[in-house]
């Protein structure tokens, strides 16, 4: 008796899969791209560079009254790089993890002194300014400098494990399979790349989104993976959630938000007003303290980071 045909497996070169890929995703986002001030050409590679530090974690919507504030008021490094730390997160505002704040700070300060106050276009350049790990230096040389980059973040992750691994969520992490495949969907030719790094970014926060997402609309549905699976639920651990209320992060912006609203240093007593648990307000004071976003000052002041 003939045995059963087995299902082919899918092969381990996806070039052919990225080729087919390209020209559609591309050709979408040439229609249907977000006129974002970071994209236009009057930003150049500091607009970039803000607007990748300031997205990560944070939606576009709370992102744009910042960036547009931020940027007028530091068009360039060395304009940043002149104020106190504290100053930034101060400007920073409630866009959330605020350290983001300080190691763009560090950067501005570093791309002053060892680059004459330019955004370095070199790759290597990029990743060694303080606060900068791969993902940012990868986007900035592709979407300010139009490199050949893997530009890798959750947006992207989702489109590549769904159209060409065929399954709904990327693993938690990014993994060294999806950074190989990143780098084997690349197109070859550096304008296309760049091209390409944005337009599958874009597919993903618009598209094919984390929920509800909308395959009718989607411009490779007909080569997706996970659609032609029949699109099978998730079957790897649980996806993290994003709890905020009554945790440590929570409490710190609260806490925060006294010092940024502060002319002058804030004594105890202000800080203590803003979270009744007693326990839990001195941990997270603690930890901005540790974490640079706070200074402490004698006789129970605080204030936001000089130096």
């Amino acid at each position: 008796m003939t045995a059963p045909t087995k299902p082919m497996p899918m092969s381990d070169s996806p070039e052919p899969a990225g080729e087919a890929l390209h020209g559609p995703v591309i050709a979408w986002f040439d229609a249907n791209a977000r006129d974002l001030p970071w994209r236009r050409a009057d930003a150049g590679p500091w607009g970039v560079m803000v607007s990748e530090f300031m997205l990560q974690q944070t939606p576009v919507s709370r992102v744009l009254p910042v960036y547009e504030q931020w940027i007028a008021r530091w068009p360039r490094p060395a304009d940043l790089a002149k104020e106190a730390p504290g100053e930034a997160v101060r400007a920073w505002g409630r866009l959330g993890y605020p350290r983001r704040a300080l190691r763009l700070h560090g950067a501005a300060v570093a791309i002053t002194e060892r680059h004459g106050g330019d955004v370095p276009a070199k790759h290597a350049q990029l990743l060694a300014l303080p606060g900068i790990g791969e993902y940012t230096a990868a986007a900035v040389a592709s979407f300010a400098y139009g490199q050949r980059h893997a530009v890798l973040d959750t947006n992207v992750r989702r489109v590549f494990a769904r159209a060409v691994t065929g399954v709904q969520y990327p693993p938690n992490a990014t993994t060294a399979a999806e950074r190989k495949l990143a780098r084997a969907l690349l197109p070859e030719d550096e304008r296309t790349a760049s091209r390409w790094a944005a337009a599958s970014m874009e597919l993903g926060a618009l598209v094919c989104t984390a929920k509800n997402e909308s395959c009718g609309r989607c411009p490779i549905a007909a080569q997706c993976a996970w659609q032609a699976a029949g699109k099978p639920a998730h079957q790897g651990p649980a996806r993290r959630g994003q709890t905020y209320a009554g945790t440590d992060r929570q409490v710190r912006g609260k806490l925060l938000a006294v010092l940024r609203e502060a002319v002058a240093p804030v004594p105890q007593a202000s800080l203590d007003r803003v979270w009744g648990e007693p326990v839990q307000r001195a941990r997270a004071l603690d930890g901005l303290v540790s974490d640079g976003l706070v200074e402490p000052l004698p006789e129970g002041l605080y204030r936001l980071p000089l130096t």
